[in-house]
């Protein structure tokens, strides 16, 4: 079974973290291939920017990169301290520690920065924020070829503009991990195709 870890720092936009417990949580009840799905922070609590309250399941001094097949990085506000855990050097080592393994990452909306931020994107094509010049300057900043278009994939790694691309994003996890059969089956489940 694949194995997924989904980094949540504090003031993260709660949307863009449940598409992912969502899309990969229909694997294990609905899917052909189940994808285990396990969150970690640095905080026992992590507040979200919109006042939602989630305790992650497993402490980050825990967590063994070579368990999982994928990182996953939601977005967040800067007014709700998302930076603060963003560009934390923890989370940059374990962003590189996944990209030096050829681990799928992903992320959405500014969940681009901290991956730019580690330097794993030098030299190589993504996206963030789409409606903030300065997030795309930090981008360009940190040696990335800024794209305009919903969801870039460089490789190993996923990033999107927005809130709007999360479902996206998580499906496009989901059907790299496992098979375009799995994706189809659980976005049936979801109400997202008919049958």
């Amino acid at each position: 079974m694949k194995k997924a870890l989904l980094f949540l720092c504090q003031g993260l936009e709660e949307y863009e973290a449940c598409v992912f417990t969502d899309a990969l949580g229909w694997t294990t009840t609905y899917g052909l291939e189940p994808i285990e799905l396990i969150t970690t922070g640095f905080h026992s609590r992590i507040q979200c920017a919109w006042n939602f309250t989630i305790e992650p399941e497993r402490a980050f001094n825990d967590i063994d990169v070579d368990e999982f097949d994928a990182l996953l990085i939601p977005g967040g506000m800067s007014r709700a301290g998302f930076y603060d855990d963003a560009f934390d050097e923890r989370l940059l080592e374990l962003i590189r520690a996944f990209d030096s393994r050829n681990k799928l990452i992903a992320s959405v909306c500014v969940g681009a920065l901290p991956i730019a931020q580690s330097g794993v994107l030098k030299g190589r094509t993504a996206t963030t924020y789409q409606l903030s010049e300065k997030r795309q300057n930090q981008m360009r900043e940190l040696g990335v070829q800024v794209l305009q278009q919903p969801l870039v994939i460089d490789d190993n790694i996923i990033t999107s503009t927005s809130p709007a691309t999360a479902m996206e994003v998580a499906f496009t996890v989901v059907e790299t991990l496992t098979s375009s059969d799995n994706l189809e089956r659980i976005k049936r489940g979801m109400g997202f195709t008919t049958p």
